[in-house]
């Protein structure tokens, strides 16, 4: 117990075990040097009866046992000392007061073989071999006082802040597995980011040029085409992922049960064609009402966030009972988006009668036929009008040939005609692209979650720049139908921007696995909250006149702080993986970085074959589809009204 009685206690052993030490190396002193003291006049009688005696034990036999006697007291006695840490100390000077005082030390026991008077050895061997004995207590005593601080060593907490890492290699037929190289304790660590059930979702975030396709995107698609995955690809830098996929599928396509094929919606150069609104694939209305949502918000996409309101939903409500009515209007002969896009631009007092023929959609068309019959003009404009010129945008003549064939069905996932589609995109006409990009994702969307179809993998690149209704949705859902989703966004304000607040933190909530590259604000704040807390040891000191506290603790703190989120390099990732009952993964959390064989990539990138051409269009056969369509229109709307006025 730390009681003054001890310590005072403590102190007295102390003091009597330096003395001890001094008076050995006195008596030394007068045993070998006795003729000196004897000129001097400093001998007694009743010293010498007291002292001579002890000559015959066996530590004054020699000198070499006197002094190591001696300088053990004496360490013994600094050990048990108590002085003021000083943090000014420096190992060099104790090293030469130890090193010059232990060499002076010994080495005095020369002065007692020279031929010299007695008088002058005595001097000479005590004086040198008190030097010696004050420079090894100097120096010993700085090194008991010296406070070696180890707070500014690690500046930026990187040691504290490291923590295990899962260094297995999980793998099975669904999985994507990373190699990686993590810091623990400031020792470098191979691991291994095992993501053996992308079924529960995939974020993958970071800032332009932190690596997400470089290092984590190209695997994704790599391994899941060489694990016989389906695959939707949202190219949004045509063709940076599209070539990968080809390039894989030229490579892996042996190993799918049934061979797939590849095709590339790019509305800019024509690949394939494909129509988004397959009548056989509309079931009821409510797909409609679906595709409607999804055209016109992602074309406006400020009405993300007005949902329910009256001037958003009214043209969602116009363009729904026109897909509607050309769905069964000759069995959907005519239902493609080109045909809606024209069909909208019909004056209202002929499309109102048309639409008035089909009895599903009345209910959906009456609100602006009645505000048509009372003459509400302006408001009549406000519902429609936005609908009408937001699909103006699209009417182009490559579009309407892409979205008006038919080259390949949408079940991408079926087991008997397996798929792998890229959609391609343009950073410059990303608004208008990616609105009719989104129908075909949300079409698509509706086919792959199924029972008993193939495993699938849908990787949006850019994800904001598309409108997706229904994300969340099929990541809650998809898992049991084996559609890996993977989403790829720079950052969560982007996402907010684009989806809304509750959207975006639906999507960010949902997801099981996530991996991060550099991201700021507050991305990274709700990341390092994710991610939890470690044991964390704390070191503190406290220096006052007397003396000197150091303090050892430990405290819960994030394993990752944000600021450490907002600093990683290129490459560098942190995350979080789920598992699943049949792969538990203890060490689910990661900060390390990705290992790409750099080498390898490029050799394999410089044998990319480029993505053949598929057809070669002449401009004129694209423009009498435009003109084709615009004629069915007409052809429609002179059909209906003869009936109807015939009847």
């Amino acid at each position: 117990m730390q009681t003054g009685e001890n310590e005072q206690a403590l102190r007295k052993i102390i003091d009597f075990t330096r003395l001890l030490s001094i008076a050995i190396l006195i008596i030394h002193f007068y045993l070998s040097c006795y003729p000196a003291f004897q000129i001097l006049g400093l001998t007694k009688p009743v010293v010498n009866h007291i002292l001579l005696p002890l000559s015959k034990m066996e530590v004054f036999a020699k000198v070499l046992y006197v002094k190591l006697a001696a300088l053990i007291l004496l360490m013994i006695s600094l050990v048990g000392s108590k002085g003021k840490k000083d943090e000014s100390i420096k190992a060099s000077r104790i090293f030469i007061y130890c090193t010059v005082g232990s060499i002076t030390y010994f080495i005095s026991t020369l002065f007692l073989t020279i031929h010299c008077p007695a008088t002058t050895i005595a001097i000479l061997y005590v004086g040198v071999t008190i030097i010696g004995y004050m420079l090894i207590l100097s120096g010993v005593s700085l090194l008991f006082r010296m406070l070696k601080i180890n707070l500014g060593k690690d500046i930026f907490n990187r040691e504290n802040e490291s923590f295990p890492q899962e260094e297995r290699l999980l793998e099975n037929e669904y999985s994507i597995n990373l190699p990686a190289v993590y810091n623990l304790k400031g020792k470098s660590r191979n691991s291994w980011i095992n993501i053996i059930n992308p079924f529960r979702g995939t974020l993958i975030g970071g800032s332009p040029g932190s690596g997400k396709s470089y290092f984590v995107i190209r695997h994704f698609i790599t391994q899941h085409i060489q694990k016989g995955f389906t695959m939707l690809v949202y190219d949004f830098k045509y063709d940076d992922l599209s070539k990968i996929v080809y390039n894989a599928l030229l490579r892996y396509a042996h190993l799918f049960p049934v061979k797939p094929n590849q095709y590339i919606i790019n509305l800019e150069k024509i690949m394939h064609r494909a129509n988004p609104l397959e009548p056989h694939t509309m079931i009821d209305i409510t797909d409609a009402i679906d595709s409607s949502r999804t055209i016109m918000l992602g074309l406006n996409r400020e009405w993300i966030k007005k949902q329910g309101d009256f001037f958003v939903e009214s043209p969602i409500n116009f363009i729904t009972a026109i897909m509607w009515f050309l769905k069964k209007y000759e069995n959907g002969r005519y239902c493609t988006l080109p045909h809606v896009i024209e069909l909208a631009q019909v004056d209202y007092e002929d499309l109102f009668e048309v639409l008035l023929q089909e009895p599903e959609i009345e209910v959906l068309i009456n609100p602006f036929v009645s505000a048509w019959q009372n003459e509400a003009y302006e408001q009549l404009e406000g519902q429609i009008a936005s609908a009408k010129i937001s699909l103006a945008r699209l009417s182009s003549p490559q579009l309407y040939y892409v979205l008006s064939g038919n080259d390949f069905s949408l079940d991408i996932n079926n087991p008997d005609e397996p798929k792998v589609v890229c959609l391609a995109n343009n950073p410059q006409k990303s608004q208008v692209y990616g609105a009719v990009l989104s129908l075909y994702i949300n079409r698509i969307n509706k086919l792959v979650n199924r029972k008993n179809q193939q495993k699938c993998s849908m990787i949006f690149d850019e994800f904001p720049t598309i409108y997706f209704n229904g994300i969340d949705s099929l990541i809650a859902t998809a898992r049991s139908n084996k559609v890996a989703v993977t989403l790829a966004v720079q950052d969560y304000s982007q996402l907010k921007k684009d989806y809304g607040r509750e959207q975006a933190e639906v999507i960010l909530n949902i997801v099981g696995n996530i991996i991060v590259g550099q991201v700021t604000g507050d991305t990274a704040k709700q990341l390092s909250e994710r991610f939890g807390k470690i044991n964390q040891e704390k070191e503190s000191i406290s220096i006052n006149s007397q003396d000197t506290s150091i303090s050892k603790s430990t405290q819960l703190d994030y394993a990752v702080p944000a600021s450490k989120i907002a600093s990683l390099s290129s490459g560098e990732f942190v995350g979080m993986v789920a598992d699943d009952p049949d792969n538990k993964i203890p060490l689910k959390t990661f900060h390390n970085e990705i290992q790409n064989d750099h080498d390898a990539i490029r050799k394999e990138e410089s044998s990319y074959l480029p993505i053949p051409l598929i057809r070669n269009i002449d401009p004129a056969e694209i423009l009498i589809n435009y003109q084709q369509i615009k004629d069915d229109i007409k052809a429609i709307i002179a059909t209906v009204l003869a009936k109807t006025r015939i009847g």
